[in-house]
């Protein structure tokens, strides 16, 4: 009886989870399909209108050891209902920074906006240790299938709600996160999830100044960082290239953000499996393959279709990238040097796309939506490269172990 209860509650927690997840999700969709086009009419200088997406993602970067250890502490139901709040004053003020035409009240509304999506980061973690031993594998599924679901209702959201506030074009749409955010406190308030145990740091292992040396460690920081900022350069420019410089109507440009998103988080389901038959640094290669051949076909034209399957692959080759990088990772350190690592690896990764997601604006006005795209080759060319021979060194490496 105890087991079947158990085996119940299990289920309960992932379908409440993935319900948050594709809530929460929406909010980040949200600002990254509409926070450009509503900055670029009262940003200082129409370069600066992909701050408020870099302020996001430097919220995010910030908050993210703080938000761990306040959920180990206060509990993960706790913990993340606390992180949900803080997207409701958030919202508020980004949608108050639009009404006001204030870019410095609206990028802070958008940076706490990253900083309750770093509680929403734990999501997954949350699910899986609350659930069955035989339901983990599951959980992570089906609460990424929350992210897909964000993929398509943040931006048609956004779309739909952009005029309701007249004369303040997508004051509305930031709006949405209140609504959003007081749902997903609503459902974690009924969720049962395990407890914490605040573990303490392993001490031991090799120096960072070592660990940083080694191909193991540095190649998939590379590829995560390579792969996550040259998605963020794209992805941010692309829907200020479709209307302000394509002529495409605003409802095209959240369309094609839509299904970059839902290609982001779709082949989560396989690609572990792909992992496993193919390797990580093949993968990870595959996505950067995939970002490169993205770029070309935004290169060969600029009609709504090749925006479309120019941020569909932009998506898939993400996930590939990002996930082969971080499984990567996760195999090249031990137990006690995880924390160093861990910690090093998101400064890096989030610190190099808050650089892309500010800089796609000004390269955009600089040199225009194909420059941007002709710079992304060679870096992903580079960069898979070097896992060539990352990949080719390891057996060298075994035999002489």
């Amino acid at each position: 009886m105890t087991e079947s209860l158990s085996r119940r509650q299990s289920i309960r927690n992932i379908g409440l989870l993935t319900a948050v997840q594709a809530l929460m999700g929406s909010s980040s969709t949200i600002i990254m399909t509409v926070a450009a086009l509503a900055a670029i009419n009262f940003a200082p200088d129409p370069s600066l209108a992909t701050v408020p997406v870099t302020t996001m993602v430097i919220g995010l970067a910030v908050t993210t050891s703080v938000a761990t250890r306040l959920i180990y502490r206060l509990g993960r139901s706790r913990g993340l209902i606390l992180g949900t709040f803080i997207a409701i004053p958030a919202a508020l003020l980004a949608s108050l920074g639009v009404i006001l035409a204030n870019f410095y009240l609206f990028s802070l509304g958008t940076f706490l906006t990253g900083a309750s999506g770093a509680f929403a980061q734990q999501i997954r973690f949350a699910a899986a240790d609350s659930v069955a031993p035989d339901l983990k594998s599951r959980a992570i599924s089906w609460v990424l299938f929350g992210g897909i679901a964000a993929g398509f209702f943040g931006p048609q959201a956004s779309s739909i709600t952009r005029n309701w506030i007249p004369g303040s074009q997508y004051a509305a749409s930031f709006l949405v996160i209140v609504v959003l955010a007081v749902a997903s406190i609503a459902i974690l308030s009924q969720t049962r999830l395990a407890p914490t145990a605040v573990a303490n740091a392993a001490g031991g292992g090799r120096p960072l100044s070592v660990l940083l040396r080694q191909p193991e460690i540095f190649l998939p920081m590379l590829g995560a960082s390579v792969t996550y900022s040259l998605m963020t350069l794209l992805m941010v420019a692309a829907p200020l290239a479709m209307v302000y410089i394509c002529g495409h109507s605003p409802d095209a440009a959240s369309s094609a953000i839509q299904w970059h998103v839902v290609a982001m988080f779709a082949p989560s389901f396989v690609t572990g499996t792909i992992i496993r038959y193919l390797g990580s640094y093949l993968v990870t290669a595959i996505g950067l393959v995939l970002i490169i051949i993205c770029a070309a076909i935004a290169l060969s034209g600029i009609s709504v279709a090749h925006f479309h399957l120019t941020l569909i692959l932009l998506g898939l080759g993400w996930n590939f990238g990002f996930i082969g990088s971080t499984t990567m990772l996760a195999t090249a350190y031990r137990p006690e040097e995880a924390a160093r690592v861990q910690a090093v690896n998101e400064q890096i990764v989030f610190g190099v796309t808050a650089i892309a997601s500010i800089g796609s604006g000004l390269l955009l006005q600089l040199v225009g939506w194909q420059a941007i795209n002709i710079l992304a080759i060679p870096l992903a060319a580079v960069t898979i490269a070097l896992l060539a021979w990352g990949s080719l060194r390891r057996p060298a490496i075994s035999v002489a172990q």
